[in-house]
């Protein structure tokens, strides 16, 4: 059973219908993170099942979804259908295959998911320790030794607003000192974590079973402006590695980490991109993307709404917004 109002549909359809009828062809990217299976308070920007359901009812009705790599490859020969999009996910967790990819596969809509393998088979990402953590931690907890403050924790709410300050306190700081006080956070809580969250390498390979393209994402998602250039080029270069041998094939697409330009990943970055061989890469300036975009430095747009109408409202915008950062580097790189 199609998840819209039909109104809500309509609403999109003439919407989307009206600013592409002069004849340009954009690409709306689309990234997702999580898809839950149910309500979780300290996860409320991340989609139900229902609420992803009704994006996609929504997409299929309105435009024409194209695997990432088939998309992109249309917008340089400038052939792209009219309401093209494309649908990724970033980071590989495991609700990605169990909640998300069935609900594709009933609608028969691709998908790309990027992984970052140093996760796989166990691994635990800086951020979900965190909030883990903040989920099980008594409604007082001290933290003031790693720089964190005693933090108040009556509420979902209170446990969410604390979630996102360590976040924002943790995200900059160099890879080793990050994981530090996560693993001591981890440890003062005294409560085992979940290590089920990322999927395994065995899920990974399943994705193609319902139309799900693999990226890379870097081997332990650092922010790569913060390390230094050898580590970065490792990581760019050898997640592809690990990745085809995972999955027994080429790995063309990149999505960078945090993946906002200029302050997450530079133009030396980008280099590093194209000299590792792939054809395409995401971040995550806002706006649709067109042939006039750097392949190595296309903009998504996050589709974090809580209702069809509030995701339909963002789609009409950004088929009128273009990415912010959309010109080739190759200028920059070669100065």
């Amino acid at each position: 059973m199609n998840t819209v109002p039909a109104i809500t549909a309509a609403f999109l359809r003439a919407g989307a219908h009206l600013v592409s009828s002069g004849g340009g062809r954009a690409l709306l990217i689309l990234t997702y993170h999580r898809v839950l299976p149910g309500p979780d308070a300290l996860l409320p920007d991340q989609p139900e099942a229902l609420e992803f359901a009704a994006h996609l009812d929504l997409l299929k009705s309105v435009f024409h979804v194209l695997p990432l790599a088939e998309a992109c490859e249309r917008m340089k020969k400038r052939s792209l259908p009219p309401r093209a999009v494309s649908i990724t996910f970033d980071d590989g967790y495991a609700n990605n295959l169990q909640v998300a990819a069935p609900l594709l596969r009933a609608r028969n809509l691709p998908a790309t998911v990027f992984v970052a393998p140093g996760f796989l088979d166990g691994g635990r990402m800086f951020n979900d320790t965190v909030i883990e953590v903040l989920r099980r931690a008594p409604a007082s907890f001290d933290m003031t030794d790693l720089g964190l403050g005693v933090l108040q924790l009556p509420s979902d709410a209170a446990r969410r607003a604390a979630i996102d300050g360590v976040l924002g306190a943790l995200k900059y700081r160099p890879l080793r000192e990050r994981q530090r006080a996560v693993d001591a956070m981890a440890e003062r809580i005294g409560v085992e974590l979940p290590g089920n969250l990322m999927m395994t390498s065995a899920e990974v390979r399943d994705l193609a079973r319902f139309g799900i393209a693999v990226g890379a994402h870097t081997i332990n998602h650092p922010i790569l402006t913060q390390v230094d250039a050898a580590t970065a080029e490792r990581e760019i270069g050898e997640s592809r590695t690990r990745l085809e041998a995972i999955v027994g094939e080429r790995v063309d697409a990149f999505a960078y980490p945090n993946g906002r330009p200029g302050r997450d990943y530079d133009a030396t970055h980008v280099a590093m991109v194209r000299a590792a061989g792939y054809r395409c890469a995401v971040t995550t300036a806002w706006g649709r993307a067109d042939a006039d975009c750097d392949p190595l430095q296309l903009p998504r747009i996050a589709p974090w709404d809580r209702s069809a109408l509030g995701f339909a409202l963002r789609m009409l915008r950004a088929c009128v917004q273009r990415g912010e950062q959309v010109r080739p580097a190759a200028a920059a790189v070669a100065a």
